[in-house]
This record gives structure tokens, C-alpha cells and sequence, in this order.
């Protein structure tokens, strides 16, 4: 005898809890990543963590998920819309001199893949908290509220880094 698994959707409230923290733990853990020392491997690994990010939520909410989908739009928000992640490339390959860019790329890559993924999370929790999917996903319109959370995840990592609980 099979059994059938009944999914109903959760409150809002409940939703909401699970994606913030969600959100938080994968900030958390992008910050720890890049501390990789190794040049664009961290990068490679913040945007697997992000992909994984953008899954998480979309099932919390329902949502028919794509891994191609949300590559592309994960590419098109951050890739174009933000200059300070190119930057954040660009330390990344400073980490491949010896001890200066270690350093240097220490002291700079885990706020911008923790604050980064921050954005991400809250960008795409409130797409699809707003009924949005995969499919209508405007990076454009997206882009100014990705920039005010990724400023709002740089100060709560710099907050967290002081020994403060992160915000959600």
C-alpha cells in the first residue's frame, strides 16, 4: 500500500521565519567561504550556495524550480547590476599573490559573498512572497532593492564580525 503525501501550504508568518533564517545561515556560511584561499574557488562556491539559496526558498513558497533558470537570473541581478561583485572577482584573483592578497582577500571576500547572498535571499524571497516564479523574474526591477539589501548585509555581517547577532 503506497501512501500519499497531502502538502499544504504553510502561514505566510511561518514562511517568512524559515526564509529569514534561511537566508541568514546562508549568509553566514558564503562569508565563511570566502575564505577560501584559492582563486575563484570561492566564487564558484558562493554561486552553488546562491543557486541552492534560491531552491530552498522557492519550495518554502511553492514555486516550480529551475537550476538553469535561476542561474541565468542569479547571473543577470548580480553579474550586471552590481559593480561591487566584480570587484569581489577581482579580489579573488588578488588572493593569488603571495601573502598580500591573501590578506587583502581575506579582509574583503567574506562580506561580499555573505552580504551578496544576503541580498539574493531577501530579493528573491520577496519576489516570490509576492507570487512571483522563475518565469517573470525581472532582474531590472530587482536590481535597486538587491543594492539596498546588499548594503543592509555588508553592516549585519560587519555587526556579526563584532560579535552582534546577524538580523534577518
Amino acid at each position: 500500500m503506497s501512501e500519499v503525501a497531502v502538502v499544504t501550504a504553510a502561514p505566510a508568518d511561518d514562511i517568512d521565519a524559515k526564509t529569514n533564517k534561511l537566508i541568514r545561515n546562508m549568509s553566514l556560511v558564503s562569508a565563511g567561504v570566502g575564505l577560501i584561499p584559492f582563486p575563484m574557488v570561492d566564487m564558484l562556491a558562493v554561486g552553488g550556495l546562491q543557486v541552492y539559496l534560491v531552491r530552498e526558498i522557492a519550495l518554502l513558497y511553492q514555486v516550480p524550480f529551475s537550476r538553469d533558470r535561476a542561474k541565468a537570473l542569479i547571473s543577470a541581478l548580480v553579474g550586471s547590476g552590481a559593480p561591487v561583485m566584480l570587484a569581489g572577482g577581482a579580489m579573488s584573483l588578488v588572493a593569488a599573490v603571495p601573502v598580500i592578497g591573501q590578506i587583502l582577500s581575506l579582509a574583503v571576500m567574506p562580506t561580499l559573498s555573505g552580504a551578496s547572498t544576503f541580498a539574493l535571499g531577501k530579493v528573491f524571497n520577496e519576489h516570490f512572497k509576492t507570487g512571483g516564479t522563475l518565469l517573470d523574474f525581472d532582474a531590472d526591477k530587482m536590481r535597486a532593492y538587491y543594492q539596498q539589501q546588499f548594503e543592509k548585509g555588508k553592516a549585519d555581517l560587519a555587526k556579526t564580525a563584532s560579535g552582534e547577532p546577524m538580523a534577518a
